[in-house]
Parts: structure tokens; sequence; C-alpha cells
């Protein structure tokens, strides 16, 4: 069996009350609250439901949003799905393994990345480890 073929009954017992919000729920913490948001140390940002590498820390930028932001992913870890909530469109991003919530993906906004995109994740979402 899966990560993804987990019941609710199943992620409510491994997963923290507000990661079962955002993960399972789609939630959003709040601006400027999360602890990876100003984190700079080396290493690799994993999932926070089933631990698979996301996010390498040379991929990760001050983009001043207020919630984490990396540029790019590690190869085939994050979904991308239209998410028409909020009375606007805009593209979800997901754990491609456990399809957990990670945040949103921006793109056009012209920061000085090799990539001109913003993955902008929840720290609820990502477990760090360090190199």
């Amino acid at each position: 069996m899966g990560a993804n073929s987990k019941s609710e009954g199943e992620w409510r017992a491994i997963l923290s009350p507000e990661q079962f919000r955002i993960l399972r729920q789609k939630g959003t913490e709040a601006p400027n609250t999360g602890s990876y948001n100003h984190h700079d140390a080396p290493g690799v940002y994993g999932c926070a439901g089933c631990g698979t590498p996301l996010y390498k820390s040379t991929t990760k930028f001050n983009s001043g949003c207020g919630w984490p932001a990396f540029f790019d992913a590690i190869p085939g870890a994050v979904s991308r799905h239209e998410d028409r909530s909020m009375f606007m469109t805009r593209t979800e991003i997901t754990c491609t393994a456990c399809g957990g919530h990670l945040g949103h993906v921006f793109k056009g906004e012209g920061f000085d990345t090799p990539i001109d995109e913003r993955h902008c994740v929840n720290s609820v979402s990502l477990k760090f480890k360090e190199e």
C-alpha cells in the first residue's frame, strides 16, 4: 500500500493537527510564521507527510513573500495542479509521492533566479534534513 492510499484516519494519526490541515486539507499557514521562512542551512527539504525529498537548499531564496520560496524542485518530486479556489486560478503544488499540499507556484515575477518561478511552500509541509 503506497503513501497516497492512506485513509484520512491514518493521516490524522501520523500528522499533527496543523500538518493535517495544510497537507491533507490544503490549508495555508499564516505569513511570516513558518520555521523555514528564514532558514538557510545546507540540506534537503522533504515532505513532512512521507519524507520524500522535495527541494535542495541551493534552490531556496528570500522572496520576501512570508513563506519559504524555492525556484525549482527536485525532478519529479513535485506535481502541479490547477487550483480555482478563492476566486482565482493558481497552480497548486503537491508532493508527487503522497499528494500532500505544499503551496503554490508563481511564474514571471522577475526574481533574480535561474528559473523565473517561485515555489511558495508552507513550512508545515516540509521537514528539513541537514547535509
